[in-house]
């Protein structure tokens, strides 16, 4: 049986809290609703004056942006270590 959603997994590296290597899930790119932007925008407007504001965003069903896991913890950059090399895990 060929399950009828697919993950469409990228890798990313995040810097914060911590620099860490992780595996995410992506947009659906052929989505009809969101033309792949995981989010479909509406613009809101003042009830008062009805000058645009801004525009929300609403997630799209074909994405979930909590879909996510580390793989790999990255070390810090040394930035002023005479050898050049850091000290942390992994080596």
């Amino acid at each position: 049986m060929i399950p009828r959603f697919l993950p469409r997994l990228r890798l990313q590296v995040r810097t914060w809290p911590r620099r860490v290597l992780i595996l995410t899930d992506t947009p659906r790119p052929t989505c009809p609703e969101c033309e792949g932007e995981g989010a479909i925008g509406y613009d809101c407007c003042d009830p008062e004056t009805g000058e645009y504001i801004d525009t929300d965003w609403e997630p799209c069903t074909c994405w979930d942006e909590t879909r996510r896991w580390v793989l790999l913890r990255l070390p810090r950059r040394p930035w002023r270590t005479p050898s050049g090399y850091s000290a942390e895990p992994p080596f």
